[in-house]
């Protein structure tokens, strides 16, 4: 007796790109945690087992899940300058953080990065190169500025508010509870800054990014 193609069920038909993506969709909706091998084969429908047919282990999924979020980052276009691309860089790198949480402890974690991954950093300091700096400069420049970026990531998916806005009312909340005359500064702070309408803390990220590009400018020459 044969068997009708129609009763045999069907095998989903999986690629590294498709388990990539279904593996970053998941963290993304879990928020800061990666998926299992198990949990993401059965969101594939297919056995744990035939995952690793495309990868070896779960470092490879999670090396292919940070090249995914890498590729997202913006690339220094060609002859830019270099203050230019590195601001576009550290915005372009701070949003795919947000939209990937899960992403911020592995983004330089990874000891088999992926070619996206290489070619940003490649790119990164190629920029740098052209710019004026050192090798020793270039290198100066990226930890600071990823240092930063990733700090001030951290932080703002740590607030307790995600609205731009959100400062305003929760920093309202704490000046109703405290006395003003204990904690005269933080007040003064939060009365002159935080409830003006128009602040978002997030605005803050630029303030900080010009001090550090300015900061790199001055060092620059120093560095050669």
């Amino acid at each position: 007796m044969t068997t009708d193609p129609a009763d045999t069920p069907r095998r989903p038909n999986l690629s590294r790109e498709k388990v990539l993506r279904a593996a970053v969709a998941m963290a993304d909706e879990g928020g800061k945690g990666t998926p299992s091998v198990r949990a993401l084969a059965k969101r594939l429908g297919v056995e744990a087992m035939s995952l690793y047919h495309h990868f070896r282990n779960k470092d490879l999924i999670l090396d292919g899940m940070v090249d995914l979020v890498f590729a997202e980052v913006e690339d220094p276009g060609e002859g830019a300058r270099w203050r230019t691309a590195m601001r576009g860089r550290a915005a372009s790198m701070r949003a795919a953080l947000v939209r990937h949480p899960w992403a911020l402890g592995l983004m330089d974690s990874r000891t088999s990065p992926g070619p996206a991954t290489l070619r940003r950093h490649d790119a990164a300091i190629g920029c740098l190169r052209s710019g004026g700096f050192s090798v020793a400069g270039a290198a100066h420049a990226l930890s600071v500025l990823d240092g930063y970026t990733y700090g001030f990531t951290l932080q703002q998916l740590s607030l307790p508010f995600t609205a731009p806005d959100g400062a305003g009312e929760v920093a309202g909340a704490m000046l109703e509870e405290m006395p003003s005359d204990a904690y005269p500064h933080l007040a003064e702070m939060i009365g002159e800054l935080a409830l003006k309408p128009g602040y978002a803390f997030t605005d803050e990220f630029e303030t900080g990014l010009d001090l550090i590009l300015d900061g790199l400018e001055r060092h620059r020459e120093a560095w050669a």
